[in-house]
């Protein structure tokens, strides 16, 4: 069975070029206007005709569902399927149209765009919605880097700040500075990863060696690899028109005792992107950035009342429009590539091309992918790694 992705709609212009400066083409958010160009993907009355919440594959075993991903074991890899699901504030508040697509397809690009900083655990995407990846344990840490004071949840910056606090994850900071101002340099601020629904609690790096949860040796190596992907990712996303204010990285170590990179990069849900043209204006009027990420939803359920306490209220259909637009525009303008939604249902087709990859010979696939998943420096290794994208 072959994979066809056909778009519901084309835009004027269809190339776009990589990495450009592109913010003439954005005229306002937060309402259905995107920029100069034709609508393409409009939304159905029933958004559920392309919602994709999950789906079961009993070829592949037993299931484990996180709050975005599903997770399935395959010999001594993981087959991730991203879902629409969206997730903050440690709940998950409703479905957005294309989004696993988007984080799924952006974190691919990532991956491929920092592999001679740092590998990861990429090894096929055998579906728009799918990475397979290798077998990694995961350090018990997400390590946030943040180049702006900025946030309203439990950990972000700002609401600490707001409250008074002037020591925060271990960094002293002074009276008298701005929301959304930018820090003298970056700084990486962990969280343990919460469990079983609770919530991710804050901590600072000396105390992530001092209790053990990583040692010294790979946390020096966790923090440059940080700092390095973070200034690569500002580098790219100002070429595209944006500033990639702060993120959320996670590593694991290989089998063979490799740190990598595991999860997703760079992506609007593990990172908040605003618009760089705009941002010295609209910070000097007090005025929120323009932003391509998730933030707005925050925004809105903190300006009802709610930060993270008790049940939230389902996300509006409305919101969810919104945030699938702008998910796929940030893809567009990072990648310079146009979005090519997959076919729907979604579910129906994640499982025909897993059962189609398999039968393909999976085995040696990975096999083809952990030669190059690691990248090195080699014109061989970056083009293998590519050519797996499809972004070249």
């Amino acid at each position: 069975m072959a994979l066809t992705l056909q778009p519901t709609d084309v835009y004027e212009d269809r190339d776009l070029q990589p990495n450009t400066k592109q913010t003439t083409m954005i005229k306002s958010f937060g309402d259905r206007s995107i920029g100069h160009r034709k609508e393409k993907y409009p939304m159905k009355k029933n958004s559920r005709d392309v919602n994709f919440s999950g789906v079961d594959l009993p070829f592949l075993g037993p299931k484990t569902s996180g709050k975005v991903r599903e997770i399935y074991e395959y010999n001594d890899s993981l087959v991730l399927i991203t879902t629409d699901r969206l997730s903050a504030f440690d709940h998950i508040l409703g479905m957005v149209p294309y989004k696993g697509q988007v984080l799924n397809q952006l974190s691919a690009f990532w991956f491929n765009e920092l592999r001679d900083i740092i590998g990861s655990h990429f090894l096929a995407m055998p579906d728009p919605n799918v990475t397979v990846g290798v077998k990694c344990t995961p350090l018990p840490v997400e390590v946030v880097v943040r180049g702006y004071i900025s946030g309203v949840t439990e950990t972000s910056l700002w609401r600490r700040y707001s409250e008074g606090e002037r020591t925060i994850y271990g960094y002293e900071f002074p009276d008298g500075l701005s929301k959304n101002e930018v820090l003298a340099s970056p700084l990486i601020t962990p969280t343990t990863k919460a469990r079983d629904g609770g919530h991710d609690e804050r901590i600072t790096n000396a105390q992530v060696i001092d209790s053990g949860l990583v040692d010294p040796g790979t946390w020096g190596q966790v923090c440059e690899a940080a700092c390095a992907i973070f200034q690569r990712g500002q580098e790219i996303a100002q070429r595209a028109g944006l500033i990639l204010v702060d993120t959320k990285y996670e590593f694991g170590i290989t089998p063979q005792g490799e740190l990598v990179l595991i999860d997703e990069v760079h992506t609007p849900d593990s990172s908040r992107f605003w618009i760089a043209e705009s941002y010295p204006e609209r910070q000097a009027a007090g005025e929120e950035p323009e932003n391509f990420d998730k933030e707005f939803i925050r925004l809105h359920y903190a300006a009802d009342g709610y930060r993270g306490e008790g049940e939230p209220m389902p996300l509006p259909a409305e919101l969810a429009e919104q945030a699938s637009k702008r998910y796929i525009r940030t893809y567009e303008m990072l990648t310079g590539k146009t979005f090519v939604p997959g076919e729907q249902p979604a579910a129906k087709r994640v499982a025909a091309s897993l059962q189609e990859w398999i039968r393909n010979g999976a085995d040696s696939l990975l096999k083809c992918g952990e030669n190059v998943r690691s990248g090195g420096n080699t014109r061989s290794n970056a083009t293998s790694l590519s050519a797996f994208l499809g972004l070249l």
